[in-house]
């Protein structure tokens, strides 16, 4: 497996891909960020459902300590086997680390809110927590980048809205609603749909690599988390926890942090292939999927509206999804240039 940081300049037109080799690579992409975010979902929610263990922050700490130290690891394969292995140095640098700061501070907001709103509602209703990313991406891209949405692609917010406020009154009706877990994962939406701007805002800094924007996320992250873990009282919880000594309950940390480390790469790839709004309109998609195959593997039973509210978010996202598109075909054509790492040439896809 060739593991890259370094960064090549990608244009279709110079490169003659087709578009159907585009397409294959995309669609490669994404499907390889659902299997790795829906297995992440099932893990932590298996680690989160933990009674004896009160202490998200600590989870999502080691998850990230994981991925400084694969990082770290591959980095130094990397210097061992320098014809098999290409891999960014991971030297440390304050300047580099501080022009990550902001994304750090909005990924430490996505995946403690986003493993609070599992450990409250469960991994069927966690659609919840990514069914106003859509939203909040209008509202950022107005907010911060001054752009205005056109009637149809509010009109389709409207319908994820609906659905969402549907999706938790059923949930209310069936006895089952945590609003705190309502919180939680609206607060977990709004930082999904600002990782996926500030990603692409930072990567320059990091020379287009998704390698140390992960090195330098986690690490920075694992600082924060530190006095967080404190402050919220998990200190005492870790100390008492009765399994500290019990292989088997850190093999599924380790897993977990495997994957945390897989997903940092993977999103960062999903952002860097397609774009902030199509990442956001794809993690709704994966959430509906993943919904499914929580209620099946639960053997719950749900009513029809309750899974009208899941089809009202995913047709509401994908109604935005094809206005938005409609609306840059109209626009001027812009061809933006895409680095991407040379373990994507010549096999046109990642080796994870």
């Amino acid at each position: 497996m060739a593991l890259v940081g370094s960064t090549d300049s990608m244009d279709n037109g110079g490169t003659g891909e087709s578009f159907i080799m585009r397409s294959i690579k995309i669609a490669l992409v994404v499907a390889l960020y659902w299997f790795i975010s829906i297995t992440m979902v099932f893990l932590n929610n298996y680690l989160l459902e933990n009674k004896e263990l009160d202490a998200p922050l600590f989870i999502t700490f080691f998850q990230c300590l994981v991925s400084v130290g694969l990082c770290r690891l591959l980095y130094f394969l990397s210097t061992l086997f320098p014809d098999k292995i290409d891999f960014p140095s991971m030297r440390f640098d304050l300047k580099v680390s501080r022009e990550v700061l902001p994304l750090t501070i909005v990924f430490i907001g996505m995946i403690t809110f986003n493993n609070l709103c599992l450990k409250h509602v469960g991994v069927a209703f966690y659609t919840v927590g990514r069914s106003l990313s859509t939203v909040f991406n209008v509202i950022f891209t107005y907010t911060i980048i001054k752009q205005t949405t056109s009637l149809k692609a509010l009109l389709c917010c409207g319908v994820i809205l609906g659905g969402f406020w549907l999706g938790v009154d059923q949930e209310g009706v069936a006895g089952s609603l945590s609003w705190t877990g309502v919180l939680f994962g609206v607060l977990a939406s709004a930082c999904v749909s600002l990782n996926a701007i500030y990603t692409k805002k930072v990567m320059p800094a990091v020379d287009g690599s998704i390698w140390k924007l992960s090195f330098y996320n986690n690490l920075n992250a694992c600082v924060i988390f530190l006095p967080l873990i404190v402050i919220f009282g998990e200190l005492g919880s870790i100390l008492s926890f009765n399994r500290l000594g019990d292989p088997q309950f850190w093999t599924m940390m380790g897993i977990g942090g495997v994957f945390g480390f897989a997903i940092g790469y993977v999103t960062g790839l999903q952002i860097k292939f397609t774009s902030p709004l199509t990442h956001n309109v794809s993690g709704t998609a994966k959430a509906c999927a993943q919904t499914v195959l929580a209620v099946m593997y639960n053997h719950s039973s749900k009513s029809l509206l309750w899974w009208t509210s899941n089809m009202m978010v995913l047709g509401g996202s994908s109604g935005y999804t094809w206005v938005k598109g409609m609306e840059m075909k109209k626009a001027p054509a812009e061809i933006p240039q895409v680095t991407v790492s040379k373990d994507l040439k010549p096999k046109d896809h990642p080796e994870v």
